[in-house]
């Protein structure tokens, strides 16, 4: 099994910063695209960002120029960078990885306040 373990998740003001951390136990992340999901209350699951094996990045439009999804395969760790948040940002951020089946952490908890 896959494990995904996040970090990196807390309490901020409007138009602060985090960087959230995604840590596999297995060099998933060099050779699979991974990404970052998010689900505030009563709300649907929603992509935020993916990476590839390759580096390419996707982001939904939500984020597009305030959050950054990147790698460091050394230590087969994903981030997250989060700049400019808003309190709509509030949620669970989920990591994951695309391998055979879809592997998910059991998410952090980012809330930002105005």
């Amino acid at each position: 099994q896959v494990q995904l373990v996040e970090s990196g998740g807390g309490l901020v003001q409007a138009g602060g910063s985090l960087r959230l951390s995604c840590a596999a136990s297995r060099s998933i992340s060099s050779t699979f695209p991974m990404g970052w999901h998010r689900q505030a209350p009563g709300k649907q699951r929603e992509l935020v960002a993916r990476i590839s094996s390759g580096g390419i990045t996707t982001y939904a439009a939500s984020v597009k120029g305030r959050f950054t999804i990147f790698r460091d395969n050394a230590k087969n760790t994903v981030y997250l960078q989060m700049n400019s948040l808003k309190p709509e940002d509030t949620a669970v951020y989920y990591c994951n990885a695309e391998t055979a089946r879809i592997w998910w952490g059991q998410g952090t908890q980012v809330t930002v306040s105005s």
